[in-house]
């Protein structure tokens, strides 16, 4: 069976269980084992041919002739693809066999997820623009759906219909992306036709990178196209928010590649994507620093990280751009190992907070405190995803920066004056967002696992259940798998990196320099589990006694250091004026608060003109409709008249 039949094969069960779990909303605990063992019988399939691809390279292309869709459905696979499509299928799974515990048996849930995970695997084989286009609006439809499972709550409608509002501008980028590239291939609109359209001497394809840029940034959060992410991740339950941080963004990325091996771009195109990137780890992490809702912590943690990923892959084609193929390669190794990192670490941070939530009843920082003690499996998942996301040895996150480091290094001692001083700007961007954000993260866990309770529910929090339990340690064992087999993760990358116009050649030397950093990984973590075993060991039978409160006789809770003070002085120093939090009444995104609130309230103001257009008649709509129609035929009849 080749690769693509058993994806197909997967993405079909995936959806059955899905629909199927819809279909017995009345009998929710069937219905949710059927969507649940879908997505995990699914995922396992999917996945073992993504590795297979991956493995093999190659592309393999099924068409099914017919008169929908434009002519037919096309989908494939190729390396590509299959890179995107394995963090999809088994994070997917893991995610739904959380969600079984996180909302118990609730059908239309797990359908619902069931079926935003053959959406997101349909998008990414699609071959043909509208079938791509299809497939994303159902993605879209159906994430929306999820994020507002809550809906009775304002905040999460609003979150809802920011999303969407969000996801509106993104498509229409894209069907005018689709329209600019068909009108160089004749209007053909298949995937095929396209690269062969664009791959000869021809118009720049500027317009084309930016609509992509446009389209694909919204939904890969982007700085400046991102104050959606913050919103829908806070109000979507936490599986769904897992989801979407790990694999749902990375759709976004995935269009901006898939677009520039089309559209071959230009120098300008990297150091476009570099700037956005270091802007938005900058902003990204900054802002996390001064959440005091998990759940918006790990968000803009998100933007931080899709910063880093931009770093690099702008890096990556700058230098192919210049026919610097092993600076290219290194640079992409470096960004698509961040990507895989990203999606299990950020995966992990959002189900354990998911499990502190449900057992603590509250995301607030402020109101949480001493959960180690009483969640120790949840708190040391917690802790693994929170060295890991801060880029600290010895775990997955440290090894893909690391490689990130070295290319910007290569460059300073290669390149001439003036990129030598902006990667060497670019180094001192990464290590200060670095720094960030292990401050970030310490302030994550030194407020909510460390110290005594600051609230009942922190008090008498309980661990989660076992179908909680067992994904998040599963993800934790690979955030230190991820930095042991680096080497057989770089590996697999080859074929895409490959297809990306990097050369394999220098693949092995980054699998080489990265080997002596793994054993030292390996060492750094069989030290620190000695040093932690041996602290045990010493500590037994110790007797427990109250922190020293410096001379207080009735040391509270309240005297701890509190979220907002423990990291208030580095965000006033990071972050400018207009970027710090308004008043509760203001949207929390400053962006959204400063530039897309005022923008909205004027259009809505200038849009509210046309209101007489709604007649409430549906015979002027029909007229409507006629006008437009007759309008549409006579500018092609026009069009085609005036052709030469």
């Amino acid at each position: 069976m080749s690769a693509l039949t058993l994806t197909l094969a997967a993405v079909g069960l995936v959806a059955l269980g899905g629909a199927l779990a819809l279909a017995l909303h009345r009998a929710p605990r069937l219905g949710t084992a059927i969507a649940v063992g879908a997505s995990v019988l699914g995922g396992a399939l999917g996945s073992v041919a993504s590795m297979r691809v991956l493995r093999d390279g190659g592309v393999d292309v099924l068409a099914v002739s017919g008169r929908t869709l434009g002519g037919g459905v096309v989908v494939g696979v190729d390396p590509l693809s299959a890179f995107f499509l394995l963090p999809l299928f088994s994070l997917g799974a893991l995610c739904a066999v959380y969600g079984h515990g996180y909302l118990g048996a609730r059908a239309a849930p797990a359908g619902g997820l069931s079926l935003l995970l053959a959406a997101m695997a349909l998008v990414l084989l699609a071959r043909h623009a509208l079938l791509f286009l299809v497939a994303w609006e159902a993605m879209t439809l159906l994430a929306y759906l999820l994020v507002t499972l809550d809906h009775g709550d304002g905040e999460v409608r609003r979150a809802g219909w920011g999303y969407l509002l969000a996801s509106r501008v993104a498509v229409t980028a894209l069907v005018a992306l689709f329209l600019v590239l068909g009108s160089r291939a004749g209007g053909a609109l298949d995937f095929a036709s396209l690269a062969l359209a664009w791959r000869g001497p021809g118009p720049s394809g500027g317009t084309a990178l930016a609509l992509a840029l446009l389209g694909f940034g919204v939904k890969a959060g982007v700085v400046g196209l991102h104050p959606w992410l913050p919103e829908a991740h806070a109000a979507a339950p936490s599986h769904v928010s897992a989801l979407l941080s790990g694999v749902l963004i990375t759709s976004g990325i995935y269009g901006l590649l898939r677009t520039a091996l089309w559209v071959s771009p230009g120098p300008w195109f990297g150091v476009l994507l570099m700037a956005l990137g270091v802007a938005g780890a900058l902003l990204g992490i900054a802002l996390a620093l001064s959440q005091r809702d998990l759940k918006r912590v790990l968000a803009y943690s998100s933007v931080e990280n899709v910063g880093v990923l931009l770093l690099a892959l702008g890096l990556g084609f700058w230098a192919r751009s210049r026919g610097d193929s092993p600076l290219a390669a290194m640079a992409f190794a470096g960004g698509l190992l961040h990507l895989w990192n990203h999606a299990v670490m950020k995966t992990l941070l959002f189900l354990g907070v998911g499990s502190v939530a449900r057992g603590a009843g509250t995301r607030d920082l402020e109101r949480l405190g001493g959960l180690l003690r009483r969640m120790p499996w949840t708190g040391a998942a917690v802790l693994v995803g929170a060295v890991a996301l801060s880029a600290l040895p010895p775990l997955n996150g440290f090894v893909g920066e690391w490689v990130l480091y070295c290319a910007l290094a290569q460059v300073g001692r290669h390149g001439a004056a003036k990129p030598a001083v902006a990667a060497a700007a670019g180094a001192a961007a990464l290590a200060l967002v670095g720094g960030l954000a292990a401050l970030c993260f310490v302030r994550l866990v030194g407020v909510a696992l460390l110290g005594s309770p600051r609230s009942a529910g922190a008090g008498s929090a309980r661990e989660a259940p076992a179908a909680m339990a067992a994904p998040t340690a599963l993800l934790a064992a690979l955030c230190v798998l991820g930095a042991a087999g680096a080497p057989a993760l770089l590996s697999a990358e080859a074929s895409v990196i490959l297809q990306l116009g990097g050369s394999t050649e220098e693949v092995s030397s980054v699998i080489q320099q990265t080997t002596p950093l793994v054993w030292a990984n390996v060492v750094l973590l069989v030290a620190g589990l000695l040093a932690v075993s041996l602290l045990g060991w010493c500590a037994r039978g110790a007797r427990e006694d109250e922190t020293w409160g410096c001379g207080y006789a009735a040391p509270t809770a309240r005297m701890q250091y509190t979220a907002s003070s423990f990291a208030g002085l580095a965000a006033a120093l990071v972050l400018p004026r207009w970027a710090r939090s308004g008043p509760p009444s203001e949207p929390a995104d400053p962006l959204a608060r400063a530039l897309y609130r005022p923008l909205l309230i004027a259009w809505e103001a200038r849009s509210a003109r046309l209101r007489f257009l709604q007649q409430g008649n549906v015979h002027v709509y029909i007229l409507y409709v006629f006008a437009a129609a007759v309008g549409a035929l006579t500018w092609a009849a026009v069009r085609d008249g005036a052709a030469p």
